[in-house]
């Protein structure tokens, strides 16, 4: 297995090992932002770890290009492992945090609807919300959240964002490794 297969595998793991810390310890309580931060510093880790691996191997002088292909190669493993581990965490291991952010949104929903001006705020904004009730536009509105959170769609906006993030991360890792760190071997 290429070295930067096995950079992009190793650091999914470890951001797996640390994500199920976080649930077991219950230390988070709802709070995603240290796991998600920690996952963009896997996907750059694991970026910089293989590249520079595979550029201390190579024999001749590649282009920017390949490199950044090469730091992509470690990015896809760590996308599609950590991206299938999110959905069977929020399918399997804790569905109670999507129960919870949908029962924040619906909370939030009713607020809106409770409110004279939040309702007239929505029949403006919906011209097809007019002639309905409150639990009537609830029930529409209701299925936003409810696409939202499920498992599914987290883990197709986590693949999409990681895989955004490790496109530009590897072209920019590519610039900082031919420009400071291997400047000497490129001619």
């Amino acid at each position: 297995m290429r070295g930067t297969v096995k950079a992009g595998l190793g650091c999914a793991l470890i951001w797996i090992f640390v994500k199920m810390t976080f649930f077991w310890t219950g230390s988070l309580n709802y709070n995603i932002v240290p796991p998600v931060l920690l996952n963009m510093l896997c996907l750059i880790i694991a970026i910089s770890l293989g590249l520079y691996l595979h550029k201390r191997q190579e024999t001749e002088v590649g282009n920017a290009l390949n490199d950044i292909k090469n730091g992509m190669t470690a990015a896809v493993p760590y996308i599609l492992v950590v991206s299938i581990f999110i959905y069977f965490y929020y399918n399997n291991i804790d569905p109670e945090y999507n129960q919870h952010q949908l029962s924040e949104a619906y909370t939030e929903i009713q607020k809106l609807l409770n409110t004279p001006e939040g309702l007239s705020n929505i029949r403006e904004q919906n011209p097809e919300f007019e002639v309905l009730t409150k639990e009537e536009i609830f029930k529409k509105l209701k299925q936003g959240p409810d696409g939202f959170y499920s498992p599914t769609s987290t883990m197709t906006l986590s693949m999409l964002g990681l895989l955004v993030l490790g496109t530009m991360n590897s072209i920019f890792i590519t610039v900082i490794y031919r420009k400071v760190v291997f400047r000497n071997s490129a001619s």
